[in-house]
């Protein structure tokens, strides 16, 4: 199961921080995301969705598998070529993740200049998120996490604690 977790910033140049210091941590395999995205909704109220690129990842699988694939046939730099090319297609074509439509809905609710990070990540670290997402503050916009987890991510982005 996944959770989504979207939280506004002032600004897209902290959005950009967060989403440096969260691909930080999926390299160093601390959290996994299945979709990271930042909405900004630009001065003249337009909205620009910033996704990573999938077609890197998906070339240099491609790659491998085209080089490999070319050795048993003597040819591996061409098989290479093609494996990257076609890798590099499957990586463009395969937008999984949050639905675009309702990133652009939010984006429209947001104040002109500001941004919002939206992840999506496999449930089970919830602490680790948390922990990478404190030093920035921001203000969260919606979260599908339990209860507990919410309120911790809340105090740590510095939002007042809920009364009950």
């Amino acid at each position: 199961m996944s959770n989504l977790v979207a939280i506004a910033y002032d600004d897209l140049g902290t959005a950009q921080q967060v989403v440096s210091n969260l691909g930080r941590a999926q390299a160093a395999h601390e959290i996994e995301l299945d979709d990271l995205v930042i909405v900004e909704r630009r001065g003249d109220g337009k909205v620009k969705l910033h996704q990573p690129s999938m077609a890197g990842a998906g070339a240099a699988g491609g790659a491998l598998w085209g080089g490999l694939i070319g050795l048993i046939f003597l040819m591996p730099l061409f098989g290479m070529a093609i494996g990257a090319a076609s890798g590099a297609a499957a990586g463009k074509l395969s937008d999984t993740g949050v639905d675009d439509n309702f990133l652009k809905e939010l984006g429209a609710k947001m104040p002109a200049g500001g941004a919002a990070l939206i992840a999506l990540g496999r449930a089970g670290a919830p602490e680790k998120l948390i922990e990478r997402l404190k030093p920035f503050g921001g203000h969260l916009i919606q979260s599908s996490l339990d209860d507990e987890a919410e309120e911790r991510l809340r105090v740590a982005l510095g939002e007042p604690a809920a009364t009950t």
